[in-house]
């Protein structure tokens, strides 16, 4: 049995999901061997919901392979129609690594620009701000203004 156990309708919304996915590991004749394991837990790492198809015509072994596989990567299942079967574990989650030199990047920003003329609609317009700019009420970019350097002899001073 394995450890995630879900609710009939999230079931549903992945199966959904996995309706248009195509399958990204094949078991063939040799069965689940070492590699196709691997190929399995790297495919559930990448994308956490897969497709598998399985070449083997006894559904019962389709079955026991589906059971097996949610025990050993803790993963649900979803589907087993035919020879698909559907897995699904949940994303990790990915550590960001804070970088205290980076600065602010571009951005986009939507400008609403308002017509002189009563009942027209005011003209939307995206902008891209850099990271040394900034946007004005009027809807202008203008460029940030930059530090003035101070001289040698003034640091020192301070």
């Amino acid at each position: 049995m394995p450890l995630i156990q879900l609710t009939p309708a999230e079931r549903k919304v992945h199966r959904a999901e996995a309706h248009h996915l195509d399958p990204v590991v094949m078991v063939g004749g040799d069965g689940l061997t070492a590699n196709v394991k691997k190929e399995i837990d790297a495919a559930l790492g990448a994308h956490s919901l897969i497709k598998i198809r399985i070449f083997s015509d006894d559904r019962a072994a389709r079955e026991a392979m589906l059971a097996s596989l949610a025990d050993e990567f803790n993963a649900a299942p979803i589907q087993h129609i035919g020879k698909l079967i559907v897995l699904w574990r949940p994303a990790a989650a990915k550590e960001k690594a804070l970088d205290e030199d980076r600065k602010a990047g571009p951005r986009d920003v939507k400008v609403l620009k308002f017509s002189k003329r009563p009942g027209q609609r005011p003209e939307v317009k995206t902008l891209r701000v850099l990271g040394n700019q900034r946007l004005t009420p009027g809807g202008n970019i203008k460029r940030a203004k930059p530090k003035p350097q101070t001289s040698v002899k003034k640091r020192s001073q301070t």
